[in-house]
C-alpha cells in the first residue's frame, strides 16, 4: 500500500517536525549503547589480558621448573590462549568504534542538516501561503467596504433626486459621487478576484505540489534513517560474528591444552626431579648374639643402617640435642670430615686435610663456635646462599648423584649451545674479513681481528669448562655405575677418584668419599674437629662411649696417625659412634684402645634391642 507523507500528512507539519525529532534522538541513543558496548568489551579484554599476565610464569623464578610438567605446560597455553581471547574483544571493540559508532556520529550530523533544510523550505512555503491569504483577506475587506460605501452614496443620490427643494447642481453632484463609488467598488471588486484566483492557485500548489514534495523529501529521510539503523545493527552482530571462529580457535586451543596432560609423564618428571641415586637400605643383619660384647644401640641407627657401604649422609644426623633444631645452621656448622684416602697407601685421617682428629684434642665450646659462625663473613655467605636458593658448588658435588648427573648434563648442553654460537659468530666475520680482503674499498680487514681473537678466547674457555663438567659427569656415572653393582671392590672406585677443588662463593668442594657421602670445604675444619669431643667437652662425660654394634674389617688398614686405629682383614671390632657421613667410623678393639676406621673398610652390625645409646655430634 502505497503511503505519501505529502498527501496523507499535508497538515501534520507540525507532528512530523516532532517525529523526525525523535528519530535523530533514537539514532543518537543507539550510538551511545553501542560505545557503552565497546567500553565494557575493552575493559573486559584489558581484564583478561591482566589475568592473563598475573598467572605467566616470572622470569627467573621457580615457577619456571614447574613448567616442565604437562599440566603446567597446558596452564600456560590455556594462558596463552586467553591473551589472544582477550585481543579478539579489543577487535570487537574497536570495529564497533570504527564502523558503527564513527559512522553513526557522522550521519547524525548529516540528518541534522538535512531535516533541517526540509523544515525551513516547509515554513518558508508555510509563510508564503500565509502571506497570500493575508493579502486575499485584505482585498476582500476593501471590497466589502467599496460596496458599502457605492450603495450609500447611490441611496444618497436616490434621495436627492427625489426631493424638489434640492437644486439641480446638488442632485448632478450626488449622481457623480455615486457613479465614483460605484467604480471604485468594481475595482476593488476586480481586485480581489485578481487575489482571489492568485491565492487558489498557490494554495493548490502549496498543498499539492510543494508541500508534498517537501513532506516526500522528509519521509525519505526517515526511511533512510531506519535503514541506517537497521544497518548498523547488523553491522554490530556481524562485529560479534566475526571474531567468532578466531574465539572458538581460542577455545580449541585451550581444549587441546586440557588434552595435553599426560599424568604418567608428569609423575616420571617428579622421579627424574628428585631421584637422589642412592639405594635403599639393605636388609637388617642377622646379629650374632654369642659373642660376648656390650649391646647398646644408638636410638637413631636402626634408621641409619643402610647394610655394606652403603651411604649414610641422608640419615646421618636423625637424632640430635632435645634443645638444637636441627636446621641449614646446624648442618653448616656440622659438616662432616674429610673421607679416609684410597687404600693401600692412602695415610690414614690424620694426615688428611679435614680428616677425624683424635679425641685428645681440645675443642672450643658450641656456644663460641656459633658465634664465631655468625660473625666470619665467609660463613655468612654461604648461610645467605642457602636462604636465597644458592646454586651451590660448581661441580654440583652437594647434590645427590642422580640430580649430580642431571645437572652436570644440563651445564654441558647450555655450554656446547654457547660454543655453537661463538663458532656461528666467528664464521660470520671470517666471511666479512674475507670479503674485505677481497673488497678493501669495502672496509678494513684487521678491524676484524680483535673480535676474532676475543671469540676464539671465549672458545678455548668454554671447550676447557666443557671438558671440565665432561670429566665431572664422567665420575658421577662411574660411580652410579659402580654402586649399581655391589660386588664390585671398592679399590677399583678409589683409583678412579680424583681431587678437584672447585672455587664457590660458599665453600671449597673436595671429592666424594669411597661409599658415595659428600663433604663439605676445608674453612669448616676449625668450627667441628670432633663430634665426640665436642660432646664430651661441653657436657664432662667421663664414662667410655657406650657400644652399639659390632663390625668385620673387610680390608687391612694402618692406622698410623693419632685418632686412627689400625685393624687387619677380617678381625671384629665393637662400634662405638657410627658414620656420620664423612666416611669414618669410631670403633674400639679393648678398653685401651680405640679410635676411626673408615666405614667403606668394614661392615657394620648394628645392635637394634640395645637403648640408652646417643648419637653424638
Amino acid at each position: 500500500m502505497s503511503c505519501r507523507w505529502g498527501t496523507e500528512l499535508w497538515d501534520q507539519f507540525d507532528n512530523l517536525e516532532k517525529h523526525t525529532h525523535w528519530g535523530i534522538e533514537f539514532v543518537e541513543k543507539y550510538t551511545k549503547f553501542v560505545k557503552e558496548r565497546s567500553e565494557i568489551e575493552i575493559s573486559y579484554a584489558k581484564q583478561i589480558r591482566n589475568l592473563s599476565k598475573k598467572y605467566q610464569p616470572k622470569k627467573n623464578s621457580r615457577e619456571e621448573d614447574e613448567y616442565k610438567y604437562t599440566s603446567c605446560r597446558a596452564f600456560l597455553m590455556t594462558l596463552n590462549e586467553l591473551n589472544d581471547y582477550a585481543g579478539q574483544h579489543e577487535v570487537m571493540a574497536e570495529d564497533l568504534t570504527t564502523h558503527i559508532i564513527c559512522e553513526l556520529t557522522r550521519y547524525i550530523q548529516e540528518l541534522k542538516a538535512e531535516r533541517k533544510s526540509h523544515f525551513h523550505d516547509g515554513r518558508r512555503a508555510q509563510q508564503h501561503i500565509e502571506n497570500s491569504w493575508k493579502q486575499l483577506e485584505s482585498s476582500k475587506r476593501r471590497f466589502e467596504r467599496d460596496c458599502k460605501e457605492a450603495d450609500r452614496a447611490q441611496q444618497y443620490f436616490n434621495k436627492i433626486d427625489a426631493d424638489i427643494n434640492v437644486t439641480k447642481a446638488d442632485v448632478e453632484k450626488a449622481r457623480q459621487q455615486a457613479q465614483m463609488k460605484h467604480q471604485v467598488a468594481e475595482d476593488s471588486k476586480n481586485e480581489y478576484l485578481t487575489f482571489l484566483q492568485k491565492f487558489n492557485k498557490e494554495q493548490n500548489a502549496h498543498y499539492h505540489t510543494l508541500i508534498p514534495h517537501i513532506f516526500q523529501k522528509l519521509q525519505e529521510m526517515e526511511e533512510k534513517r531506519i535503514e541506517r539503523v537497521g544497518e548498523s545493527m547488523k553491522t554490530y552482530a556481524a562485529v560479534d560474528r566475526k571474531v567468532l571462529p578466531i574465539v572458538g580457535k581460542c577455545l580449541d586451543g585451550m581444549t587441546n591444552a586440557a588434552e595435553s596432560i599426560e599424568p604418567k609423564m608428569d609423575t616420571k618428571h617428579v622421579v627424574e626431579s628428585y631421584k637422589s641415586g642412592f639405594e635403599p637400605p639393605g636388609d637388617v643383619e642377622v646379629e650374632d648374639y654369642s659373642l660376648s660384647m656390650r649391646r647398646t644401640v644408638s636410638e637413631s641407627s636402626y634408621l641409619n643402617s643402610q647394610g655394606e657401604s652403603k651411604p649414610s649422609r641422608s640419615n646421618s644426623r636423625g637424632k640430635l640435642w632435645p634443645f638444637i633444631k636441627r636446621n641449614k645452621l646446624m648442618s653448616l656448622l656440622a659438616s662432616p670430615r674429610q673421607p679416609p684416602p684410597p687404600p693401600p697407601t692412602s695415610p690414614s685421617p690424620g694426615d688428611v686435610h679435614n680428616g677425624p682428629q683424635s679425641p685428645q684434642q681440645p675443642s672450643e665450646p658450641l656456644s663460641h663456635r656459633l658465634n664465631e659462625f655468625m660473625t666470619s663473613k665467609h660463613k655468612m655467605q654461604c648461610l645467605r646462599s642457602l636462604k636465597r636458593g644458592g646454586s651451590g658448588p660448581e661441580d654440583c658435588s652437594h647434590l645427590p648423584p642422580e640430580q649430580r648427573r642431571k645437572k652436570l648434563q644440563a651445564k654441558i648442553n647450555d655450554i656446547n649451545k654457547e660454543i655453537q654460537k661463538e663458532m656461528d659468530q666467528r664464521d660470520a666475520l671470517s666471511k666479512m674479513k674475507d670479503v674485505y680482503v677481497k673488497n678493501p674499498h669495502m672496509g678494513d680487514p684487521n678491524s676484524v681481528d680483535p673480535r676474532l681473537e676475543e671469540i676464539g678466547q671465549n672458545i678455548d674457555k668454554l671447550q676447557l669448562d666443557a671438558r671440565k663438567y665432561e670429566a665431572w659427569l664422567v665420575e658421577v656415572e662411574t660411580r652410579l655405575a659402580e654402586k649399581s653393582d655391589p660386588h664390585r671392590p671398592p679399590s677399583g672406585l678409589y683409583n678412579s677418584q680424583t681431587t678437584t677443588p672447585v672455587n664457590n662463593n660458599c665453600a671449597h668442594v673436595s671429592r666424594e668419599s669411597p661409599d658415595g657421602s659428600y663433604t663439605e670445604d676445608h674453612s669448616t675444619e676449625h668450627h667441628l674437629k670432633s663430634r665426640s669431643t665436642d660432646f664430651d667437652d661441653d657436657f664432662d662425660y667421663e664414662d667410655p662411649l657406650p657400644t652399639i654394634g659390632t663390625c668385620k674389617s673387610l680390608y687391612p688398614f694402618e692406622g698410623q696417625n693419632e685418632g686412627t686405629i689400625s685393624m687387619t682383614e677380617g678381625e671384629l671390632l665393637y662400634v662405638i659412634e657410627e658414620d656420620k657421613g664423612d666416611g669414618w667410623t669410631r670403633v674400639r678393639r679393648n678398653e685401651d684402645e680405640e679410635g676411626y676406621v673408615p666405614t667403606s673398610y668394614i661392615k657394620v652390625f648394628f645392635d637394634t634391642n640395645a637403648k640408652g645409646a646417643m648419637t653424638y655430634i
